[in-house]
């Protein structure tokens, strides 16, 4: 039987230093979320965008995506071209053949990649100084954790109102 608690009420993660629990467990909540959303999104609404609004395979692609970079950052690099590519293509509509599954596929990668990286992360270097963007502006490597985690959750939030919203709508 599954464990329905909110994942950070399911206690310690393996692995992970005891600081960085919030970030893990807000990304494996984040993970659980989007499973949850997009099987009930039809692939015609995936790249609908109700009002304007961002759609929700911009936000699943973003979500991934931006969890890639603030992560690239933390460990003191800049983005490579692949990654700046990718983040100029986000907002493209997809209409590949299960599309959806691909989101997923993507977004699981890169929570994982992440989960590794917390695993490595060394708590005495959480305050020390990382550099964000061509600009470097300041930041620190629990700085762009914490946001990396939040900024994810932000995003998902998108996502679940989102496909309330088209799932309430009558259909052409």
């Amino acid at each position: 039987m599954p464990d329905t608690r909110e994942v950070w009420l399911r206690g310690p993660l393996p692995d992970i230093p005891p600081a960085l629990h919030p970030v893990a467990h807000s990304l494996l909540q984040s993970r659980e979320e989007l499973h949850a959303t997009l099987h009930g999104v039809s692939p015609d609404d995936l790249w609908t965008r109700p009002s304007g609004a961002a759609s929700i395979g911009f936000h699943a692609r973003h979500a991934a995506g931006s969890l890639d970079r603030l992560f690239t950052y933390a460990r003191g690099e800049l983005l490579t071209a692949a990654q700046r590519a990718a983040l100029a293509a986000e907002g493209a509509p997809d209409v590949r053949p299960r599309m959806i599954a691909v989101l997923l596929a993507e977004f699981d990668s890169a929570v994982d990649r992440a989960l590794d990286q917390l695993k490595a992360t060394d708590q005495k270097t959480l305050l020390e100084f990382r550099g964000v963007g061509r600009a470097q502006l300041p930041s620190t490597v629990i700085g762009l954790l914490f946001h990396a985690a939040e900024h994810t959750q932000r995003h998902l939030g998108q996502i679940m109102t989102t496909a309330k919203i088209l799932a309430g709508q009558p259909k052409p």
